[in-house]
């Protein structure tokens, strides 16, 4: 795993329907973009020393930007399709 500051740490739930959390590398301190990495965490605002697990990976800005708007897209178009019973969805 690599990273550089300014780019986000992404860790998946390990659980089915866990939560993500994802966290603004501030620092790292690894050589080469390696672990440990300083993380800004926004769920929580602390800032902690992380050494990712195998649930985690690294985004530039603009590729967790990209993967929002698409998850944006894909919500609004689920808000306006009609469900089975012919309403539209809530």
């Amino acid at each position: 795993m690599r990273a550089h500051a300014g780019d986000w740490l992404i860790v998946e739930g390990r659980a089915v329907g866990g939560a993500v959390r994802r966290g603004l590398v501030e620092e790292v301190r690894g050589k080469d973009g390696a672990p440990p990495y300083l993380v800004h965490w926004t769920d929580n605002g602390h800032r902690a020393l992380t050494f990712p697990g195998p649930d985690a990976y690294v985004l530039s800005s603009a590729e967790l930007r990209a993967r929002e708007e698409i998850a944006a897209a894909r919500y609004s178009t689920m808000q306006h399709t009609p469900n089975h019973s012919g309403n539209k969805s809530t």
